[in-house]
């Protein structure tokens, strides 16, 4: 689908840092308040990457290594709130004058959770080019961030990653789920010894297929026969009614791979699996359904995950989804059965 904006990789966008990391002190002439102007008071890299000069480290700098240049939000922002929490405090261009490599342009943001429990935040960031077409986006996920905790971080645009010259920032999408539920790619094991994820799907003349990938990172064989359990829910996470929920695929689209009955899928350590979502985003007379959540059951006894896919499920009311199936192209090269 086309888009006027496009989303720079994860590896380009930098690490979270909470509190102080990526802040500065407002010099006593308030010129870091104005929004205009360098910041005087010496400041850190908004990032884990290096300074110029210096050797990669896996630590973020702790080092004063710069003064970028303090540039005013636009009108348009407001007060910086944007759903969900998400408040952007401050923006800044970097370079090479500033001593921090790697860097073009930060922001900084807030984070509070106005919900009952814990949750992952996943926020796309536009930073906008002084033409105002099109723009650069970066996706930034915050782990688990607690009941009535407000956390604060920095977002950053790699060098040579933008449009050009960016004059303002804003959030484009907020999305969070419950920490518990959190969907995991990578990283540690979970308690359950299986990852479960949604992969960032495909799209085509209306049709939409999401992939969603079942993982045995545990150290016990996992046996599958069936499809997904799926619960469908809107933005402020209240349930969708009356969208059917389809075994299999074939109903939306023929040639999926969902479209035959399950087979038992034993799965060892290190294996993985995946079951195909598909709809299409087909509007006629009615309201367009659209639900960006889905709770995720991969067996009966299985422990829910969120995943986020997007659903856009125009006027259909149908939803297919097809059964697991091996993925034989998986390959885990840090060891998928490794636990701590």
């Amino acid at each position: 689908m086309p888009t006027a904006s496009r989303t720079v990789p994860a590896v380009l966008a930098a690490a979270l840092l909470l509190a102080a990391c990526g802040s500065q002190r407002a010099s006593s002439s308030g010129d870091a308040d104005a929004g205009g102007g360098p910041v005087r008071a010496e400041a850190l890299c908004p990032s884990d990457l290096p300074q110029y000069g210096s050797p990669p480290s896996a630590e973020p700098s702790v080092h004063p290594s710069g003064t970028p240049t303090a540039l005013p939000l636009p009108s348009a922002n407001g007060d910086g709130t944007a759903g969900d929490g998400v408040k952007i405090t401050a923006l800044y261009a970097w370079g090479p004058q500033s001593g921090c490599a790697g860097v073009d342009y930060s922001a900084d943001f807030e984070i509070t959770n106005k919900r009952t429990e814990k949750a992952t935040y996943t926020v796309t960031f536009g930073f906008l080019p002084a033409s105002r077409a099109g723009g650069d986006n970066v996706r930034k996920t915050v782990e688990a961030v607690g009941a009535g905790q407000v956390v604060k971080g920095t977002v950053v645009l790699g060098e040579g990653t933008g449009n050009g010259p960016v004059t303002g920032v804003k959030v484009i999408k907020v999305r969070s789920v419950p920490a518990a539920e959190a969907p995991s790619a990578s990283g540690t094991c979970p308690d359950s010894g299986m990852r479960l994820y949604a992969d960032e799907g495909d799209a085509a003349m209306g049709l939409r297929v999401v992939g969603l990938h079942l993982v045995n990172c545990g150290t016990r064989h996992v046996r599958l026969n069936g499809y997904p359990k799926l619960a469908l829910e809107d933005e402020d996470h209240h349930p969708v009614d009356g969208v059917r929920v389809l075994q299999g695929t074939d109903q939306i689209s023929t040639g999926l791979g969902g479209d035959s009955g399950p087979q038992l899928v034993v799965l060892r350590p290190g294996q993985a699996a995946v079951a195909g979502l598909a709809w299409r985003n087909t509007t006629q007379a009615g309201e367009p359904v659209n639900a960006p959540y889905v709770r995720v059951w991969a067996t009966p006894a299985a422990d829910p995950v969120m995943v986020v896919p997007e659903l856009d499920l125009g006027t259909t009311g149908k939803l297919g989804v097809g059964p697991w199936r091996k993925d034989d192209t998986f390959s885990d090269p840090a060891g998928a059965a490794a636990r701590p």
